[in-house]
């Protein structure tokens, strides 16, 4: 884990000299990473974007006014160090391009809007390549493993856990001490409340209120949240 919230680089620096930053996935979630690295800059100059990737040929050459620059082969290629942001809302999506970006040279670094209150005393540990969102709350000792997503004004709950590629949407809720294991997915206004373990992979849908323990690999809905049946 670590507790890179911002960037280390000094805010004298000019552009030029700041790191560069690319953002792998051209859609929608795409340009609002890009507008997140925005407002870091805004508060503290601390990346140079250089454009997109993605294995999907966008419609147009630019996305968000930055050039498209090709696949995650091309990427992998790239002879400089450089920070990506994945920006793949899916889990399992996130996760397979992730084991697709093998260059040495990639960095994947946490990315929080400066808004988010984080401080040493609420002791958060935070993985790499974590995308936080503006206007979410995370109280303290709080754990999030690797390329976790909180999208919009997602709130966090003492000692809870996030394991990795768990992808929270906007205003979804984690209560204290609960347990979400690794691709976990929680649709807006989404709740899990407090101590609730939610098993891997499992999609908790939109407005529903996790009460109880869900098992792995089920799509639960509704209040209490119960597994959809065919």
């Amino acid at each position: 884990m670590t507790q890179l919230f911002f960037s280390d680089y000094d805010d004298s620096e000019p552009a030029g000299a700041r790191p560069p930053l690319v953002i792998f996935g051209a859609g929608g979630l795409g340009r609002e990473v890009l507008l997140l690295v925005q407002q870091l800059n805004d508060a503290r100059p601390s990346w140079q974007v250089r454009g997109f990737y993605d294995d999907q040929t966008p419609a147009t050459p630019t996305v968000g006014g930055l050039p498209y620059l090709g696949t995650s082969a091309a990427l992998n290629a790239t002879p400089e160090p450089l920070a990506v942001a994945v920006a793949v809302g899916s889990p399992a999506g996130r996760a397979a391009v992730v084991a697709r970006l093998t260059s040495a040279q990639l960095s994947f670094p946490s990315l929080v809007h400066p808004g988010v209150a984080l401080h040493p005393r609420q002791r958060l540990a935070l993985g790499a390549g974590c995308i936080i969102q503006q206007s979410c709350v995370l109280t303290c000792d709080i754990a999030l493993g690797r390329f976790v997503l909180l999208n919009l004004g997602c709130t966090v709950g003492h000692d809870a856990e996030l394991a990795d590629f768990c992808s929270l949407m906007p205003h979804a809720n984690v209560g204290g001490a609960a347990r979400l294991a690794t691709g976990v997915y929680l649709g807006t206004n989404a709740t899990v409340i407090q101590g609730v373990q939610v098993g891997e992979n499992t999609i908790v849908g939109a407005g529903a209120v996790a009460v109880r323990d869900l098992p792995a690999n089920i799509t639960a809905v509704g209040v209490p949240a119960k597994a959809m049946t065919n």
